[in-house]
């Protein structure tokens, strides 16, 4: 099957690679000069415009965007319907809110044009492990396109389903990174535990190691941390900062909508707000309001 891949950046130019060996050919596009020929070096058919892309197919045609989620999906979108005819299907492979997947999946079914939301997880180690695909949308189309799916995900029979409606890949994709949010708190506090025990003298590269054979605790993030801790024990280079996608503001939001409690993923995400804070204006006004009650001593910054 050919298939456009619209965005190749680094995920997007992986899941290109990883379609091709699957036996897919894929053109691809990216508005940047320089991921286009990254991609090129890679191996992979670039050309130079959206209507290159999709003048390349054969109808009905298959387009797969990997761009950031917002208003960059709409502007591709916006760009890229006009030359799309009826029967086309446009994968958004990106990590959009499912609202807006929603959205888009009525606006190109006016055009007769299928909308699927096709949520990611894989990373990097995507090319070589397959990426966990859970799609949303039509489930004729959804069939049609299976060997596309299989290609990318870890095997053809694991991995990749159709989850729901149109809006459903998105929105378990969001639900899947408020609890990565969570799961990565809790290693995250629980090493930093076993850091500040100093006299325990405890190699955390080598506690990871045993943990990930046979402990209930054991998951692939718990496998990248002890590759983390092995290689820098102590960090080395690593700024306090975490930054976060979006997806996890969105899982507090749904859970408040819902009046689902979700305290965990909401404190995760509200850690990842903290560690930006560089001089933060709450934590000197608790030392103020200390030192004026009780009189306890200020430490001077």
């Amino acid at each position: 099957m050919d298939i456009a891949m619209i965005g190749l950046g680094r995920m997007g130019a992986n899941m290109a690679q990883r379609l091709q060996r699957g036996g897919h050919r894929v053109v691809g596009f990216d508005p940047m000069e320089a991921a286009r020929a990254r991609a090129g070096e890679a191996g992979l058919e670039v050309v130079g415009s959206l209507a290159e892309a999709v003048a390349a197919l054969p109808v009905p045609r298959v387009v797969w965007l990997m761009v950031p989620a917002g208003d960059t999906v709409d502007q591709t979108l916006a760009q890229l319907t006009p030359h799309l005819a009826e029967g086309d299907v446009v994968i958004d492979g990106g990590n959009s809110n499912y609202q807006d997947s929603i959205r888009r999946a009525r606006s190109l079914a006016d055009d007769d044009i299928v909308y699927l939301d096709c949520g990611t997880s894989g990373g990097v180690w995507g090319l070589q492990e397959g990426y966990s695909l859970m799609v949303g949308g039509d489930a004729a189309t959804v069939e049609r396109l299976a060997t596309v799916f299989q290609a990318l995900a870890p095997a053809a029979d694991r991995g990749w389903a159709r989850v729901g409606p149109s809006g459903a890949g998105h929105y378990t994709k969001m639900i899947h990174n408020g609890i990565e949010y969570g799961m990565m708190q809790a290693y995250a506090e629980g090493f930093a535990l076993m850091e500040r025990k100093k006299e325990m003298e405890l190699d955390l590269g080598q506690v990871a190691e045993v943990w990930r054979h046979g402990s209930v605790v054991r998951s692939w993030l718990l496998d990248l941390s002890a590759q983390a801790l092995q290689g820098n024990p102590s960090l080395d280079g690593i700024a306090p900062y975490v930054e976060d996608s979006g997806e996890g503001r969105w899982t507090v939001a749904e859970a408040i909508a819902l009046d689902v409690p979700a305290p965990v993923i909401t404190l995760s995400l509200l850690e990842r707000l903290r560690s930006r804070e560089s001089n933060s204006f709450s934590d000197r006004l608790l030392a103020a309001m200390r030192n004026e009650f009780g009189g306890h001593a200020i430490k001077k910054g």
